[in-house]
């Protein structure tokens, strides 16, 4: 957990998932700059529709609605401290959680073998009104979320490698 900036009395949960994949850090790069990925990073039966994805830069929009099921939900946010090849973040601007803040962040531990950080900070809204973002973001979907999210990443970019040899 972590003290949010500028307000010392509201207590963040974090939660941090990482893994590598067989690939150089510029490929890791470009397939994480691709407006369209978020859309194959996005695990069934969840359906994402993309309103407007910038090409990442700062202060980029990604403008999307996750549809769980029937149910619709709006998100939009905000690339910032883009700093290529090392790290970029995303800010929900307008979405489902009292705020969440997700740094992805790149380290080559060979030229063949790259890291992948991801940490978030995030919070629901207390009551009634927070109940919806506790029911469909909790932890242990966070947790299948990004699981899939490294089995797909992995897959892409390792097969792109070997059809490359």
């Amino acid at each position: 957990m972590r003290l949010k900036e500028g307000s010392p009395l509201i207590i963040m949960p974090i939660f941090e998932h990482n893994f590598t994949v067989n690939a150089a850090l510029a490929q890791v790069i470009d397939f994480h700059r691709d407006p369209h990925i978020l859309k194959r990073l996005t695990p069934p039966p969840l359906i994402m529709q993309i309103h407007h994805f910038e090409p990442l830069a700062e202060g980029s929009i990604a403008d999307f609605t996750l549809w769980f099921g029937p149910l619709p939900i709006r998100w939009v946010a905000v690339h910032v401290n883009v700093n290529f090849p090392h790290s970029f973040t995303d800010i929900q601007r307008a979405g489902p959680l009292k705020y969440w803040r997700h740094t992805h962040s790149f380290i080559p531990i060979s030229n063949s073998l790259t890291r992948v950080n991801d940490t978030i900070e995030f919070a629901h809204d207390a009551g009634p009104k927070g109940l919806l973002s506790r029911l469909l973001f909790p932890r242990p979907a966070l947790k299948m979320l990004f699981t899939y999210r490294k089995a797909v990443t992995r897959w892409m970019i390792e097969s792109l490698a070997t059809a490359n040899e």
